[in-house]
């Protein structure tokens, strides 16, 4: 079907499916204090808006909204279909807690109640 349509409709409903995904995603990748959304994500790295994402290179981080989700290290891969793809080179999920050196029991008590 593509093959039929003039070059500026197909342009129109890329940027149209742009744009429909950068309002539906919460995904955000953040460097210093820009912050740019992503379009697409998966296990191996993400995808950018090529009309705004700068060749980003080096550490960033990926927020959920305001969840901070992984701290990664990537590299600007390709740039196809009006996106900027990046690769991970690390990363590294974010935790709720500091990691322990210890196990903890199953039945041990989560906080202790003094006396008054």
């Amino acid at each position: 079907m593509s093959e039929y349509l003039p070059k500026e409709v197909l342009e129109g409903l890329q940027s149209a499916r742009r744009e429909k995904l950068r309002k539906k995603s919460r995904l955000k990748v953040r460097i210093g204090e820009e912050s740019f959304v992503i379009l697409r994500y998966w296990d191996g790295g993400f995808a950018l808006d090529a009309e705004d994402a700068p060749h980003l290179r080096g550490r960033v981080d990926v927020y959920d909204g305001s969840r901070h989700l992984s701290e990664c290290l990537i590299v600007a891969s390709s740039e196809e279909d009006g996106e900027m793809v990046y690769e991970f080179k690390r990363e590294t999920r974010a935790a709720d807690s500091a990691p322990r050196d210890y196990v903890r029991d199953e039945g041990a008590p989560v906080a202790l109640i003094g006396r008054s």
